[in-house]
């Protein structure tokens, strides 16, 4: 049996996830079979050092260095851990697909190629796990002058695409990306704006909790208007596809300047109401331009459990519309970008393209992805 490990730590920071999984069909694009599940929470340390190298500091060169080795063995546990609950070896797994921590994402920018930076030490993740590595899945479609994100539209198309039907698929950790599956098979997707990440961040300033559960807080509070709406006229919501975006826009800094520009008496709770807002009214207005026949739209990421958000958006998007989470379709939405990324390294040990210039902007379909083998015994 072939298997396949997937690893995830998204622009939330909340941890990483892994997961282990098989082709459904052998040298296929299907989606994968779900074999077993771990999260593990970022320590308060690493994940410190994580959110502070998302932007210019001294000794970075060095800093960087040590917690890419960090993030290694952060992943390195969490696979242990879930070969362990699956009763696995490291042997059986063919090669895991690990995505490291993104701290910068620039892409075309600077001198017209721009770059993207996950930490991780694939190397010495390698080493430790005793599994092929597939790692810096991203920097080839950035070579090939393509956003280098998102990358999961592909696996959505293989895992949710119905022939005949308009399905989008929104997946919202920190930031949101939307797959627009074509009834006629093709497939679009794009960043299209935040997703947690500034809900996330107003919740630790103002509550010191690391998220709004289901979104109770936010659904006590009113939505601001003109914040909401000078939110929206941020330029990155009006640019056209192919387009990606991170905490090198949606950052505190951000967040800061969006209040202090129009926040008035706002109470804390109608902040948090209209951030939620704007992740909704984004991810609507991209999918009625992009993709307004669409007749179904499934959520995954952390957000799928945020119930206030749901809502919005099945309100905004009116009864033409079902709105649910990918669990209805037989995957968890927490597990959904973790199984993407087994796929992804599925499709290097294949060499099957892993991007979709229709999404990226790529010059054309690339391998994605450096290779680490897995160590060995003389």
């Amino acid at each position: 049996m072939t298997l396949f490990v997937g690893l995830m730590s998204g622009t939330s920071l909340d941890g990483v996830d892994a997961v282990l999984a098989r082709p459904q069909h052998a040298g296929s694009t299907s989606a994968l079979i779900d074999l077993g599940f771990v999260h593990q929470p970022f320590g308060a340390e690493l994940r410190a050092e994580l959110l502070a190298l998302n932007t210019p500091g001294p000794n970075e060169i060095h800093r960087a260095a040590l917690t890419a080795n960090a993030v290694a063995r952060a992943y390195a546990q969490v696979v242990q851990q879930l070969l362990q609950k699956t009763g696995v070896t490291a042997s059986a797994v063919t090669a895991l697909g690990a995505h490291g921590q993104t701290v910068r994402h620039r892409p075309l920018e600077f001198d017209e190629t721009g770059y993207t930076v996950q930490l991780l030490n694939g190397a010495l993740l390698a080493e430790l796990s005793g599994i092929d590595v597939v790692c810096d899945l991203r920097s080839r479609d950035v070579a090939a002058g393509g956003q280098g994100a998102p990358l999961v539209p592909a696996f959505h198309a293989a895992s949710f695409a119905v022939p005949g039907q308009d399905v989008a698929v929104l997946n919202l950790g920190g930031i949101a990306n939307l797959s627009c599956l074509r009834a006629n098979g093709a497939v679009h997707g794009f960043d299209c704006g935040p997703g947690n990440v500034l809900l996330d961040l107003w919740c630790q300033q103002r509550r010191g909790w690391a998220y709004d559960a289901a979104g109770a807080w936010a659904a006590t509070g009113k939505v601001n208007a003109a914040v909401l709406n000078h939110a929206l006229a941020e330029p990155f919501f009006h640019r056209q596809p192919p387009k990606s975006t991170g905490r090198d826009l949606f950052d505190e800094a951000w967040l800061h300047t969006l209040l202090s520009d129009g926040r008035g008496a706002c109470e804390d709770q109608d902040i948090a109401a209209t951030l939620a807002e704007l992740t909704a009214q984004a991810a609507v207005n991209a999918l009625q331009q992009h993709a307004e026949t669409t007749t179904e739209l499934l959520v995954c990421g952390g957000g799928a459990y945020n119930h206030h958000l749901l809502a919005r958006l099945a309100a905004l998007l009116g009864a033409g519309v079902s709105v649910a989470t990918t669990a209805t379709h037989g995957m968890a939405p927490e597990r959904v970008e973790a199984l993407a990324f087994a796929w992804l390294a599925q499709a290097f040990v294949e060499r099957r393209a892993g991007n979709l210039s229709s999404v990226t902007g790529a010059r054309g379909q690339r391998v994605l992805g450096a290779l680490h083998p897995a160590g060995w015994s003389s």
